[in-house]
C-alpha cells in the first residue's frame, strides 16, 4: 500500500511538472507561455517551452509551429494570422531552442533528432488535452526535417491531419565532395566523438537580412537567434544527416503535405548582396523540391516568388504569397 502511495505521489509530480501554468509571453500582447520540465539527459536538465495564443471560442482544430536551427518562435505575425483564420496557435521552443535554453546547455546540440519527438509528443497531448480535434503541423528549415522524420516513427498512427513545410531542410546545401565525401565521414566521427567541433561561427548576411538594425523588418533576441550562429559538433551533424537519409528515401506520410521553397538560392558569403533580400542562402530550393514530393502520396508543391529562407519574413509581396497558399491550402484540407 504504501509503495503504491508513493507511484502515485511521483506520478502527480511528474504530471505537474509536465503541465506548468501559463504565464505572459516575452512577446507580450496576449501570447502566453508554458515551461515543461523533460527528463535529463546527457547535459542534464531538459525543459520545452510552448507559446500560444488565448483560445477561440468553440474552435477545436489548431496550428502547432515549429521552428528553424538557430531560431525560436518570434513571428507574431504568423500567429496573429493563423488565429485570424479560425485556428488555435500553438508554438514550441524545442528543448535548447529560445525560452528552453538553460545555462547548462550547449544551445541547439543534439546527437539524434530523436531527441526532439518527446518534445513534440508533450505539446501535442497539452493541445489535444485543451480540446484541439483536428492538428496541424507546421515547421521551417530544421524544424521541417524533425517533423516528417517523427511523422515517419508513428507510421500509420499519425497525432496530425496536416503538415505544412516552409523551406525544409531536407538536404545539405554542399558541393558533392563536402556531401558524398566530407560528410559522411564527419557523421562518422560524430558517432564516436560527438562533442568535437567541426564548423566555427558563420556569416551574418542572413541575419542581415531579417533585422531591422541592417537590412530587414524585424526584431528578434539575438541571443537566442544569433547572428553569426553557433559552432556545430560532429554529433549534431550526424543527427542532421541520419534524419536526411531516412526522409529522402521518402516516408510516405499518410496526412496531406504542403512543401514552399523559394523559387531561388543565392550563395551566402560575408559581403552584402541586395539578392540575399530575395532568394533561399540557406538552402538549396532544388533540394527542397526533389525531396519534398517524396515525403507522401497527398504532396503538394508551391515555390515562393522572391521567398527567402524563412518564406514569411520575406518581403511583403512574397509573404502575402506564403499566406494566401497557406490558407488556400487548409481550407481545401
Amino acid at each position: 500500500m504504501m509503495r503504491k502511495f508513493f507511484a502515485i505521489c511521483l506520478f502527480c509530480l511528474l504530471v505537474s511538472g509536465m503541465y506548468a501554468q501559463y504565464v505572459p509571453d516575452v512577446l507580450g500582447d496576449d501570447y502566453l507561455r508554458r515551461t515543461i520540465r523533460m527528463p535529463d539527459d546527457y547535459e542534464g536538465k531538459v525543459v520545452c517551452t510552448l507559446v500560444k495564443k488565448p483560445q477561440l471560442p468553440d474552435t477545436r482544430q489548431a496550428v502547432l509551429y515549429i521552428h528553424g536551427y538557430n531560431d525560436y518562435f518570434f513571428q507574431k505575425q504568423l500567429g496573429d494570422s493563423i488565429n485570424a483564420h479560425g485556428y488555435n496557435f500553438y508554438a514550441m521552443d524545442l528543448r535548447k531552442y529560445g525560452r528552453s535554453i538553460l545555462p547548462n546547455q550547449n544551445p541547439f546540440f543534439c546527437k539524434s533528432l530523436t531527441e526532439y519527438f518527446a518534445d513534440l509528443d508533450t505539446a501535442l497531448a497539452i493541445i489535444r488535452q485543451e480540446g484541439n480535434e483536428k492538428i496541424v503541423l507546421m515547421a521551417h528549415s530544421t524544424g521541417g526535417l524533425i517533423t516528417p522524420y517523427y511523422l515517419n516513427s508513428k507510421k500509420g498512427r499519425l497525432p496530425v491531419d496536416g503538415l505544412i513545410l516552409n523551406s525544409p531542410f531536407l538536404d545539405w546545401n554542399f558541393g558533392w565532395l563536402m556531401e558524398k565525401v566530407l560528410i559522411p565521414t564527419v557523421s562518422f566521427i560524430g558517432r564516436f566523438f560527438p562533442n568535437l567541433t567541426v564548423q566555427g561561427y558563420g556569416d551574418a548576411s542572413y541575419a542581415h537580412s531579417l533585422l531591422k538594425q541592417f537590412k530587414g523588418e524585424w526584431e528578434y533576441n539575438t541571443d537566442w537567434k544569433m547572428i553569426n550562429g553557433h559552432p556545430k559538433k560532429a554529433g549534431w551533424i550526424r543527427a542532421i544527416q541520419e534524419a536526411q537519409r531516412t526522409v529522402q528515401k521518402g516516408v510516405q506520410l499518410d496526412c496531406p503535405v504542403l512543401v514552399m521553397s523559394s523559387d531561388k538560392s543565392f550563395p551566402e558569403t560575408n559581403k552584402w548582396n541586395n539578392e540575399y533580400l530575395t532568394s533561399d542562402i540557406v538552402l538549396n530550393v532544388q533540394d527542397i523540391q526533389k525531396y519534398g514530393i517524396k515525403l507522401g502520396n497527398l504532396v503538394t508543391r508551391d515555390t515562393i516568388q522572391n521567398g527567402i529562407h524563412d518564406l514569411i519574413l520575406s518581403e511583403k509581396p512574397s509573404r502575402d504569397h506564403v499566406y494566401h497558399t497557406v490558407f488556400d491550402w487548409l481550407i481545401d484540407k
